[in-house]
């Protein structure tokens, strides 16, 4: 049997089936595969693939006998499919497909080995009704809340006063003028930066979030309104796709929704930080009204003027209840009274002094009295006499002396010297005498009894010369 020779054309023989490789990986230059196993291959391996069901949107359909042609558009990018329809799968239909319907298609995939052609053919064809969005996205709004985007406790604050505002809207559209204009009604200083894109159809989502990475990339943007006048479900479904959704989830810069009117309620308006619902209504949202702001101001000051009144008024009150008080009406009024009692006090201390000084200087006068009364002074006084010898030795008996001695006599007004004349027994009777003339004396001068010579004479410890006694 002949053998191919890689690089030429035609063959000198067909190879035998096990000659030739087993796997596309192991085909060669030099061992090739037939062309028509190579398509018998994919047509085995595409066989083997399931009908799965699509959805886009009829951009194209041509009918025809028994095989018809219409081509889908995916509804989010700029993708199509061409996909043959037989005329048994359209006689089951209610109604023929017209461009720009929305359905679902369960397709399989088929090579035709002959042309190498690979087409996709249709086995049902369903029409999506107003009912089956409306389930779809309901289904969809459960499950993105189950994973909690649209959990209020996520929203972000929208700022007081943005000084920068993003705007997502159609090109030239009206959604754009009302929110602008609003908007630059309320604070003429508001500064936008404007983003124009497509709001429905198949580009729609995937412009619309490159706007919203864009916007929120920029720094000075601190909030993004995504607007879109009024419109069908159908016109609205970008606004609920759910990539769009998650983008939005994602974005750092508060996001404000301000899609169709009030009836109209996309998955946009349950993520978004704030929902508006119009584009005027988001405009009026967004920014505050000056007006309202100076008003506003007036007001606080008028309230913080009150109220700075009252406190004034009040404290003045507290202040005048304090001065009518008895301690601040008649500040002397406790000097006054302290000072009487000082004064009693300082009366009682100098009576109480004075008559703590009279009663120690009777004290006093009392002791002067005694000491005066022992004092040898008066003993001199009542007519007793010191004698001493030469020698300043006091002479206590008379048998100290003899005849002839000198001696020196103290009396209370002077002394004198004199001498002894006679001798001792002489002198005890001259002393006898002299002590009863004496005693006499006393008695009839004090009408009592006199002081005895024993009692008030000079003792040995008297001094030889008593001094004079001082007051």
């Amino acid at each position: 049997m002949a053998q191919r020779i890689s690089g030429t054309p035609g063959t000198l023989g067909a190879a035998p089936p096990e000659a030739l490789p087993a796997t596309a990986g192991e085909t060669s230059p030099e061992q090739p595969w037939p062309l028509a196993l190579l398509s018998a291959n994919i047509k085995r391996y595409i066989d083997r693939m399931s009908a799965v069901w699509i959805e886009g949107q009829v951009i194209e359909f041509n009918r025809r006998g028994k095989v018809s042609y219409l081509t889908l558009r995916d509804l989010n990018e700029e993708m199509s499919l061409p996909v043959q329809v037989f005329a048994n799968v359209l006689d089951r239909m209610p109604a023929v497909p017209e461009p720009g319907a929305h359905v679902v298609v369960n397709v399989k995939a088929d090579f035709w080995t002959k042309a190498g052609r690979l087409s996709m053919r249709a086995n049902d064809i369903r029409a999506v009704g107003l009912g089956e969005l409306l389930a779809r996205l309901e289904r969809l709004r459960a499950q993105l809340g189950a994973e909690g985007l649209f959990d209020p406790a996520a929203k972000r604050a929208l700022p007081f006063l943005p000084s920068r505002i993003g705007l997502i809207t159609g090109r030239d559209s009206d959604a754009e003028k009302d929110v602008v204009r609003n908007a630059r009604l309320r604070w003429p200083a508001v500064d936008f930066e404007i983003r124009e894109v497509a709001v429905q159809g198949n580009g729609a989502v995937g412009q619309v979030m490159g706007a919203l990475a864009e916007l929120d990339a920029d720094a000075g943007v601190d909030v993004i309104i995504i607007a879109r006048g009024g419109g069908s479900l159908e016109d609205l479904l970008p606004f609920s796709n759910e990539a769009l959704i998650r983008a939005v989830a994602a974005a750092q810069t508060p996001v404000v929704s301000a899609i169709g009117h009030e009836a109209d309620r996309p998955l946009l308006d349950d993520v978004a930080d704030l929902r508006a619902s119009t584009p005027t209504d988001a405009a009026k949202r967004v920014v505050p009204d000056v007006a309202e702001e100076q008003l506003g101001i007036l007001q606080a000051r008028a309230q913080l003027d009150g109220a700075l009144d009252r406190l004034l008024a009040r404290e003045a009150a507290e202040l005048a209840a304090l001065r009518s008080r008895p301690v601040l009406a008649e500040p002397l009024s406790m000097i006054t009274g302290r000072e009487a009692e000082v004064a009693a006090l300082r009366e009682r201390a100098l009576r109480a002094q004075t008559t703590g000084l009279a009663q120690e200087a009777s004290a006093i006068e009392h002791l002067r009295a005694q000491v005066r009364a022992l004092s040898p002074l008066k003993t001199l006084e009542r007519g007793y006499a010191v004698v001493q010898d030469e020698a300043g030795a006091a002479i206590r008996a008379a048998a100290e002396v003899s005849a002839g001695q000198p001696l020196q006599v103290t009396v209370a007004h002077g002394a004198f010297r004199v001498a002894v004349t006679g001798d001792a027994a002489d002198a005890d009777t001259a002393h006898a005498g002299a002590s009863r003339a004496s005693a006499a004396h006393a008695r009839t001068a004090d009408g009592g009894a006199a002081d005895t010579g024993a009692d008030d004479s000079p003792t040995a410890d008297s001094p030889t010369a008593p001094a004079r006694e001082e007051d």
